[in-house]
């Protein structure tokens, strides 16, 4: 299975510059958020392949203008192709924007979650817009990640966590990837492609 996974820029070699075929091979798009609700429509158009995604801090828009023909799986858990995949948007609160979230609310919002998980054997793979509490953020804390993502990781022991928020661009040492137990973390700042 090959995933195109995106967040939080507009890939113009997908967008601007796109060339029909360039999505050829592609079984399904993940966006951690962020990102302009035409473009993902366009690639969800322009490909094959089923678009999913959850809400990054700057998609206040999407509750008038959503992706059309992408699914948002912000608090689901879904399956495709026997994937399970979690969906968990937003960031830390840092002004009280919207899909902004304290501490709290995110494990409140995990724990709703937690019966599904159970009853589901596990999580694959994990979709998030924000990282893990040191493994991929900042200190900031408009960039700060969530602790409590770490009880997932450290309980349903995913293959991957997903998630953006965290440009690549920012510095010079931000990883693409991050190994932790046995889950690997993926910054999918504008795209990265994930062969399972």
């Amino acid at each position: 299975m090959k995933l195109l996974l995106l967040s939080d820029v507009e890939c113009r070699y997908l967008w601007d510059y796109y060339q029909p075929g360039r999505l050829d091979g592609i079984d399904l798009i993940l966006s951690c958020g962020d990102l302009d609700a035409h473009y993902l429509s366009f690639l969800v158009t322009m490909g094959s392949a089923p678009l999913l995604y959850v809400h990054g801090n700057h998609d206040a828009g999407y509750a008038q203008h959503p992706p059309e023909g992408c699914d948002c799986i912000d608090g689901r858990l879904v399956t495709v192709g026997g994937l399970r995949i979690l969906g968990l948007g937003g960031s830390m609160c840092y002004s009280g924007g919207a899909h902004q979230y304290t501490e709290k609310q995110m494990a409140r919002r995990l724990m709703r979650l937690w019966p599904r998980l159970l009853c589901a054997g596990g999580v694959d793979l994990v979709l998030t817009h924000a990282p893990a509490r040191g493994l991929g953020d900042s200190d900031a804390l408009s960039h700060r990640g969530f602790r409590c993502f770490h009880k997932l990781l450290d309980t349903f022991h995913p293959r991957y966590l997903v998630y953006g928020h965290v440009h690549m661009n920012y510095g010079m040492d931000i990883p693409r990837t991050i190994q932790h137990g046995e889950t690997t973390l993926i910054n999918a700042y504008e795209r990265y492609i994930l062969e399972i």
